[in-house]
This record gives structure tokens, sequence and C-alpha cells, in this order.
């Protein structure tokens, strides 16, 4: 039997100052606070699971919680002891893991004008996603070097029934290699 498709149910986001990153993300995304900044400690009976989490290094560390407009949560660290350390100023999308957080809003270049002048930046210009499609996106980042992308339709309307009718250049789908 198959299982039912999971929700995501929130991404973790690690900045230098987590107060002035609620501040922001709350300000600059609209994204709701639900939870302002507590203290997690290492020692403290009432976050135990953070030694077990971030591994032995860890001592302390400040977390809140923001709500996007579909219930998905942003979980906000500022990592105190170790103390949080820059990011490069690359986008390393050849990396494992996570690489960007992508937000839906309908004016891709009204959002990225409002993050670069809230102290963000633009990584790329507004791009057409595909050639005869309505759909728009760009590539920003906050003020800490997340890099947030901007899409025009959610994720659903684009990708559902891809490739869809009317598209000027379809994309090549690639087969799923055959084992030895």
């Amino acid at each position: 039997m198959r299982m039912a498709p999971l929700c995501v149910n929130h991404v973790g986001v690690t900045v230098p100052d987590i107060f002035a990153a609620l501040d922001w993300y709350v300000e600059t995304l609209a994204l709701t606070p639900i939870m302002q900044p507590r203290l997690l400690e290492a020692s403290a009976p009432a976050t135990h699971e953070t030694p077990s989490v971030f591994g032995p290094r860890f001592r302390r560390a400040y977390q809140a919680h923001l709500l996007a407009g579909n219930g998905v949560g942003i979980e906000l660290f500022q990592f105190v002891e170790p103390e949080v350390a820059p990011r490069e100023d690359e986008m390393a999308y050849w990396r494992r893991g996570p690489f960007h957080l992508c937000l839906t809003h309908p004016d891709v270049e009204a959002l990225s004008a409002r993050i670069a002048a809230a102290g963000g930046r633009r990584r790329t210009p507004v791009l057409d996603f595909v050639p005869g499609r309505p759909w728009r996106l760009a590539y920003c980042e906050d003020p800490w070097g997340t890099i947030l992308e901007i899409i025009s339709h959610t994720y659903s309307e684009i990708f559902a029934n891809w490739p869809q009718p009317g598209m000027t250049v379809p994309p090549v789908m690639v087969a799923r290699p055959q084992e030895p």
C-alpha cells in the first residue's frame, strides 16, 4: 500500500542575528511570527534534544518560528556557541542538501525590488521561466546570504502536467538509467 504524499512542515534557516532576521522576514516577506525567539541550551532539560540534533559542539542558540501564507513554517536559528559562520558569496547549488527557499508571489519584479531595498540583493534579473508561459522567476538573497527564489505561480500550476500545451520550447525529459 502506497503512503499518501507528505506535506512540507517547515524549513530551518540559520542567521547571524535572529532579531534582525525576524523583523526582516516579517516586514519584507510578510511572514507571520508565531513564536518569538527562545534560548536553546545544551545543558537545559527543556531543550534536551539539542545535543543529539546539533552534536557535541553545540552549547547555545536562539530559535524563532514564522508561518508562510500556506501554513509552511520557517524556523530561524541563530547559533551563539558555536557562533554562526559567514556563508561564501556563491550559490553552492552543486553541494548536497537544500540550496534555496522558494516563495510564490504574483509580482516577481516588485518582490525582488522589495528584497533589494530591504538590504537583501538580487542574484538574477526577473526571467521568463518557460518561453510562451506566464511563469516568471528571480533569484535573490536575504541580507544574510540565504538564497530566495521568487516564482510567480504555484509549484503545482507549473509542474503538475509537464510539458503543457502551448509551450514553445518543451523540456527534454530524461529516462531513469537502467540498473546493470
